[in-house]
């Protein structure tokens, strides 16, 4: 978790350092424009459902899914809809990959190819639809 959460806190004070700048700015480049839009997607990513916690290998698939760039071709609003999407696939065909996370200190490379895969997969169903 703390491997694949690391850059979130960086990411997130970033974000929002240049959110405070963007407020007055009307010229943005790419790169700030890309930051901005992937911290917001990270605010999203990170809010859980009151009484429906995740748990820690589910967080560890969303938060890799937002730092890893997944989240970047998804709509803002459409992120929640997105990670419970995610959540219900990896939950009903790919439990042993929960199970691994949970028992592994770190993500293996074999389950980190078949993360990428399986997310992958996801995001080109999601944003052809």
């Amino acid at each position: 978790m703390k491997k694949i959460a690391g850059p979130v806190k960086l990411e997130l004070a970033q974000y929002r350092e240049m959110a405070a700048f963007a407020q007055f700015a009307s010229d943005l480049d790419a790169s700030t424009k890309q930051l901005l839009n992937r911290g917001a997607r990270l605010v999203e990513i990170l809010k859980q459902g009151q009484y429906s916690p995740l748990t820690v290998s589910e967080q560890v698939v969303s938060i890799y899914a937002g730092v890893r760039g997944y989240l970047d071709k998804i709509a803002v609003n459409d992120v929640v809809r997105f990670e419970t999407e995610v959540l219900n696939e990896i939950r009903s065909s790919h439990g042993d990959l929960l199970d691994a996370i949970a028992n592994e200190k770190e993500l293996s490379k074999e389950n980190d190819d078949k993360l990428k895969s399986i997310l992958d997969n996801i995001v080109e169903k999601f944003t052809s639809n």
